[in-house]
């Protein structure tokens, strides 16, 4: 018989979501329960792997997978493709973005008014702005989707400032293992 690992139910409910639980949360309870699962992975990977949830360990946080269809896997592909623009626009802001990096989305707003690369690139975000057209509002919508997906959490609520979580380093491992083959890679423009 397996022993369910005691804090499964609150590991389940932020990670079935496609949440990250990361060791560099704001949240204490999100860094007990980061603690919990490190402390005893073999237990949680056991326990979830009995109901065909594939519990993957990263640099500092911990999400799910599951073997996908074709279907899914086209799905998945949109996705990536829209992080890795997302990506890129933060690196061109400042290329050390990443795990534990801290910004004001003001700073972000202030920069874009005299660096073009970045302007093109948040042109670039805006097929997934949800219709939005203004640079503030595609901007604040790229930030909701980093935010519920548990890539950034608001550190300081009176300045406006962000942190950027572990689970950042997932998208960036993404971006990284992509290889394209070498009679592709003349086709693509750049």
């Amino acid at each position: 018989m397996i022993e369910i690992p005691k804090q499964s139910a609150e590991a389940f409910e932020i990670m079935s979501k496609g949440q990250f639980i990361c060791s560099n949360s704001c949240n204490a309870a999100i860094r007990r329960l980061y603690n919990a699962i490190n402390q005893d992975f073999e237990a949680y990977y056991t326990y979830f792997q009995g109901i065909n949830l594939i519990l993957r360990e990263g640099n500092e946080y911990y999400h799910f997978s599951r073997i996908d269809s074709k279907a899914e896997l086209d799905r998945k592909l949109e996705i990536a493709m829209k992080w890795i623009d997302i990506v890129d626009f933060f690196k061109t802001y400042d290329p050390g973005f990443g795990s534990g990096f801290r910004f004001s989305p003001s700073n972000i707003l202030v920069r874009l008014s005299v660096d073009a690369d970045l302007k093109n690139k948040l042109e670039g975000l805006k097929k997934y702005a949800g219709g939005k057209v203004k640079q503030s509002e595609i901007f604040d919508k790229v930030l909701d989707q980093l935010e519920k997906d548990n890539f950034i959490e608001l550190e300081n609520d009176i300045l406006h400032e962000y942190k950027t979580l572990a689970s950042f380093a997932y998208l960036e491992q993404l971006i990284l293992s992509i290889t394209i083959p070498e009679d592709v890679q003349n086709e693509i423009p750049e």
